[in-house]
């Protein structure tokens, strides 16, 4: 740990002591009850909703595995890092009905818009995934970093990441996690973005690093022919797996079920989407500059899953190694921390409090904390079988998340824009998919020791395709199976579709915006438009 300095510390130390004030400040304002420790209190504004959302979702797995997948394949995963206008689709489409809901979690909407079946299906299937591509992947990537940055052992790190995020998250529940992640979203932007100038001073420059890369890796629409990211898959399927995670996954949209309203909520998701903007660049272009300085000689990678660290390690000068040291501590706490959280809310409110509906808030907050431990004790446990499934830790976090998204994304779109989707019809999709998912991945797992046919065939699919397929079977089968059963009650649908949405709630929705929120939800869409034509053959990579 040579390379850090006395300031280098002092950055280090200075973040530990704010982040331990506002945890000992937010356990200390902690209610034992529901609402407060998993939503806290519903009283949240448009700055910490926005911030939490991205700090929940660019983790330990962005830095690392983010500039990981652009020093070894370019920017074509940067597709999953301009789900901006996705996270505007849950502020502008979903949120209006989940917040009339006054649900705790997104199964629990599910059961109101459907039955207690699909509730108890969604929680499971979210805690699988937030077992095996969610914790598994963040203890992983933030055990890289402890390894590659400090010099720490790969498990003792693991261990230290686990515990230290842990005593915050369970004690101070939502309240401590988002107040936390606001600064730590803060921290992370910044460190990373002065990363990103010292590296492209190094390389000469903007026009030098483009000049320096290849053409293929400045291309975010590969031929068709390409075998891992050909244009149509990665097009069509990172939205799929983007409205899964954006709009249905617990772990975002329980930011802004804690919001104070509607318009707060909405306000939250769009500023999210400016600071998502960032993270292709902040993230995704180090690893381009890791490559280059890579090939000239300059910078020993031995793994392009550790370019982020190393490059921190190599070009920044004492003083901000600290600043990039307390960003990465940033990432690691608060995607693990919102990780802990979903999960702990997950199980108590949707199975634990449906097995005894009579448990008392005290007992429902005592079992959210002792889920937590559980799940991330689980995660540590599949850590070793990642490597079987994916080269790099961002594509195994694509290529799991597109084995899982499909089914439960077409259940909530269908079911917000067709009052026609009954129980079954949603329930068989999601349970057949599930199942086809599943077994994807466990074939994908053990391809080794399949020989040539329609299995191995299978396991080898490109993911992408996969997922497409996946999800317009999922659509067919759940509108099939609906058309040949009865439709639901108009009645019980009430406030859960558009078309069965009162004119007093429409009105009400209508109040909560203004044109200064369209023009700034027009302004990222133009934004991202104009990246994706930037690094295509119309642009850079012609």
């Amino acid at each position: 740990m040579h390379f850090l300095g006395p300031i280098d510390w002092l950055f280090i130390g200075l973040y530990m002591v704010v982040i331990a004030a506002i945890s000992i400040w937010s356990i200390k304002k902690a209610k034992d009850s529901p609402s407060d420790y998993f939503l806290a209190n519903r009283n949240l504004g448009w700055f910490v909703i926005g911030a939490s959302i991205l700090a929940s979702n660019v983790g330990s797995e962005h830095i690392v595995g983010l500039a990981g997948t652009a020093a070894s394949s370019g920017v074509v995963m940067g597709h999953y890092e301009l789900h901006s206008w996705i996270i505007l689709t849950l502020g502008w489409v979903f949120v209006p009905f989940y917040m009339r809901s006054m649900v705790y979690t997104m199964p629990e909407f599910l059961e109101r818009r459907f039955n207690a079946e699909a509730r108890w299906l969604l929680s499971i299937i979210q805690l699988i995934s937030y077992v095996i591509a969610k914790a598994a992947v963040t203890i992983y990537a933030g055990a890289l970093v402890f390894n590659s940055l400090l010099g720490v052992d790969f498990w003792t790190g693991a261990i230290i990441l686990v515990v230290v995020t842990g005593v915050y998250t369970i004690f101070g529940g939502l309240h401590a996690v988002m107040y936390t992640e606001a600064i730590q979203a803060i921290v992370l932007l910044l460190g990373s973005a002065v990363l990103l100038f010292i590296g492209l001073d190094k390389v000469g420059g903007w026009g030098t690093l483009m000049e320096s890369l290849p053409k293929e890796k400045l291309n975010m629409f590969p031929p068709l022919s390409d075998p891992n990211f050909p244009w149509a898959g990665i097009l069509f399927a990172s939205p799929i797996v983007g409205l899964w995670y954006w709009c249905t996954d617990q772990h975002i949209v329980q930011r802004c079920l804690a919001a104070r309203n509607e318009k707060e909520a909405r306000r939250g998701t769009i500023f999210a989407a400016y600071l998502k903007l960032m993270p292709f660049f902040i993230f995704m272009i180090p690893g381009l500059i890791a490559y280059v300085l890579h090939k000239q000689g300059k910078l020993e990678m031995t793994d392009a899953d550790v370019a982020f660290p190393t490059l921190v390690k190599e070009i920044m000068p004492v003083g901000l190694r600290g600043l990039l040291a307390g960003g990465l501590l940033a990432a690691l706490m608060s995607s693990l921390a919102s990780v802990y959280n979903a999960c702990s809310t997950l199980f108590t409110m949707d199975i634990y409090q449906k097995m005894k509906p009579e448990a008392e808030s005290r007992e429902l907050v005592r079992v959210g904390r002792i889920a937590t431990g559980v799940v991330v004790l689980l995660g540590m446990i599949w850590i070793p079988l990642m490597k079987n499934i994916s080269k790099g830790l961002y594509s195994y976090l694509q290529s799991v998340q597109s084995y899982l998204a499909p089914p439960i994304a077409a259940a909530f779109l269908l079911g917000v824009f067709s009052k026609r989707i009954n129980a079954k019809g949603a329930y068989t999709a999601m349970v057949v998919g599930f199942i086809i998912g599943i077994l994807k991945l466990v074939f994908e797992l053990l391809q080794k020791s399949l020989g040539p046919g329609l299995l191995y065939d299978f396991a080898t699919m490109n993911f992408l395709y996969f997922c497409i397929a996946l999800f317009v079977f999922s659509v067919v089968l759940m509108i099939v199976v609906s058309l040949a059963s009865p439709a639901p009650d108009e009645a019980h649908l009430e406030g859960l579709t558009f078309a069965t949405t009162v004119a007093e709630d429409k009105k009400a929705s209508r109040a909560s915006w203004n044109q200064k929120d369209v023009l700034l939800t027009l302004l990222v869409l133009v934004f991202i438009i104009a990246v994706f034509m930037y690094f295509s053959p119309l642009g850079i990579a012609k």
